[in-house]
């Protein structure tokens, strides 16, 4: 019964945003373009905005999802880059909407997009193959450091978010750990679940269907505090079983991956603001809570002041990074 009268609350909730309480709302299509491809983290997650839109009419206007995820999404930011002061596109990506101009050449800066909102943010976790005497984050240190450079990481990409990460825990720790990249963090699951390499730092629905097999098994996570669901995943182990690196042995905090919206530069502020209020009305329904368990990620909105503070500090660390390693773009 009180489920039912909680989705009640938000549909009526949602009707009344229905009606135009903003200076600007769509009155022609709105293109949701994915920084990916098909059936990736990124459009799942922008079809589950799309979906839950569509369901509480948190918009008049129709949804057309259209993916341009060549060159790491960069297809994708450059098209919106060039629709200055288009209120009908929102792009949707990760952190590599302002990471990819620092590391890459491409035809964009993070000065073409206007930052919309943040919704979720999926952590990063160090895994060892199941049958691995790993027990600890100290222990993979100790591990790492009596045989210098043997030790590798799987990852998705070259100097994206996997490779960034495992040169923070190197400068971290003192230790020489190598990096194997691969083109998904599928493929990096399969590559730790053989038993190729010793660990991966995939997030957590990417090594999940191996961690239930018993083929992997997570050592830390890269995170301030423990993940929050009490649901046991594995056997008696759950997300919350999972110790934070920097208690268990690698001095580093946060690190995480946000799942990002964003419009052109140039557009009219009335708009950003329409387009804020529903994603954070998105963001407040049961539907987004199934999503967030159901790819095991945390539920972190950020908008405005917030979210700009976040995109800055993100840029500072890993600029830091890249410039240590020699990969920034200029």
């Amino acid at each position: 019964m009180k489920k039912s009268l909680t989705i009640a609350c938000i549909a009526a909730a949602a009707a009344s945003v229905a009606m135009p309480a903003f200076a600007f709302e769509p009155d022609r299509p709105v293109e949701f373009v994915v920084t990916a491809g098909p059936g990736g983290g990124t459009d799942i997650f922008a079809r589950t905005i799309q979906a839950i839109i569509t369901k509480y009419e948190l918009m008049k206007a129709p949804i057309v999802v259209v993916n341009k995820g060549s060159a790491g999404g960069a297809e994708g930011f450059v098209y919106a880059a060039t629709a200055k002061g288009d209120a009908y596109k929102l792009t949707f990506g990760t952190n590599n909407a302002y990471l990819l101009p620092i590391r890459a050449k491409v035809p964009y800066t993070e000065a073409d997009l206007t930052p919309v909102a943040a919704l979720a943010s999926d952590e990063f976790v160090l895994w060892v193959n199941g049958k691995s005497d790993i027990k600890t984050a100290a222990d993979f240190i100790a591990k790492a450091k009596a045989a210098p450079g043997e030790l590798k990481v799987a990852g998705s990409q070259s100097k994206d978010v996997d490779q960034i990460l495992t040169s923070m825990i190197n400068d971290a720790t003192g230790a020489d750990i190598g990096y194997v990249p691969f083109k998904s963090g599928g493929e990096a699951a399969v590559q730790l679940a053989g038993d190729h390499v010793a660990a991966n730092v995939n997030n957590p629905s990417e090594n999940l269907g191996q961690w239930q097999a018993g083929m992997v098994k997570p050592v830390c996570v890269f995170k301030s505090e423990r993940l929050k669901s009490e649901t046991k995943v594995a056997g008696n182990e759950g997300w919350s079983d999972i110790p934070t690196c920097k208690e268990s042995g690698i001095a580093i905090d946060n690190y995480a991956m946000p799942r990002t919206v964003w419009m052109a530069a140039g557009v009219d502020p009335d708009a950003a603001a329409f387009y804020t209020d529903v994603l954070k009305k998105v963001s407040e329904t049961p539907e987004w809570q199934k999503y967030l368990a159901d790819t095991s990620q945390s539920g972190t909105y950020m908008s405005g002041a917030e979210f700009s503070d976040f995109i800055k500090k993100d840029e500072t660390a890993v600029s830091a990074v890249l410039k240590r390693e020699g990969w920034l773009a200029n």
